[in-house]
């Protein structure tokens, strides 16, 4: 039992978060009043989830154009379809596959697949995390300058928490095998491009979401308090960030944009709408893909992603 534990206490522990901060959600929903939330839904205009969805499009693409030049660089000689295809399942792995198979695992798997070389792929893949985390951090001092006053009240256990020991620790075991990119400035920079695009996507998005609701924000503060919640939804409590993101992001903009905490709510959730249903073309390449990690005899274990 003890060796059992040992290895799924993890995995236990965020499951139970997950269950914890989706009940904490369902509650705080059904307080607002789901009469309220669906009115709320409803003065959204066609119009602007079209362009939101557009939006979303621009993002997936930002992020496959991301990895595809890290690995192009790194002498993976991979096609960009190929990259595309493998960028989706590992999305779509996130949201609807169980804990143990990570949206990373499948895109290495995938990758392995095609015979390309695995320390490399897994290189990419780690140095594809640190260049998203690297871009949301650098809006994240205009989040944390918004947000002060509210975590100013007790500093000491804000930074004796898990918030930033996952980051930390991702960044020390990734520069040993980052060295590769260094070499490669242009490289890194362009990949950086790529996800800055992204951001700028998920920011216009919840700025449209926000001013459709009559509630204008300004676009700096939108993108400092979802850098906040990135970073929260970081932490190892809950599995892909369900219900953690959702809490997190409506406390931000409720209490530092002052906007009542239906519109948050309902904000947060069609950005979940929305990220799920972006991911959605991965499906299709999944299939294959999980068929050769089935046939793998030394299978990579969650423990071999860095994040």
């Amino acid at each position: 039992m003890s060796e059992w534990w040992s290895r799924n206490r993890q995995r236990v522990f965020q499951l139970t978060g997950t269950l914890l901060a989706i009940a904490l959600l369902v509650a705080l929903l059904k307080d607002e009043g789901w009469s309220e939330i669906l009115l709320t839904f409803k003065t959204i205009k066609i119009s602007d989830l079209l362009w939101v969805a557009l939006l979303f499009s621009i993002s997936r693409i930002a992020t496959v154009g991301r990895w595809h030049v890290l690995l192009k660089s790194g002498g993976i000689d991979m096609r960009l379809k190929d990259t595309t295809a493998l960028t989706f399942t590992g999305l779509f792995a996130s949201n609807f596959l169980p804990t143990t198979i990570g949206g990373d695992v499948v895109r290495l798997a995938g990758a392995m697949q095609m015979g390309f070389d695995r320390a490399v792929c897994l290189a990419s893949i780690a140095a594809d995390r640190l260049i998203g985390m690297l871009g949301m951090a650098m809006t994240l001092p205009v989040g944390l300058a918004y947000s002060w006053s509210l975590l100013q009240a007790d500093p000491a256990s804000l930074m004796s928490t898990a918030w930033f020991q996952r980051p930390v620790r991702f960044l020390k075991r990734t520069f040993s095998v980052f060295g590769l990119w260094l070499k490669r400035p242009a490289s890194l920079f362009s990949s950086l491009i790529f996800t800055w695009i992204h951001m700028l996507c998920v920011f216009g998005s919840i700025h449209i979401f926000m001013d459709d609701l009559g509630n204008h924000t300004s676009f700096w503060m939108i993108a400092g308090l979802w850098s906040l919640t990135y970073f929260i939804t970081l932490l190892p409590i809950s599995v892909n960030g369900y219900g953690v993101q959702e809490l997190a992001f409506t406390f931000f903009i409720s209490n530092v944009a002052g906007v009542s905490t239906s519109v948050g709510l309902s904000v947060a959730v069609l950005l979940r709408a929305f990220f799920i249903l972006s991911s959605l073309p991965g499906a299709l390449f999944l299939p294959a893909i999980m068929s050769a990690m089935a046939k793998q005899k030394k299978g990579t274990t969650p423990e071999d992603i860095l994040l």
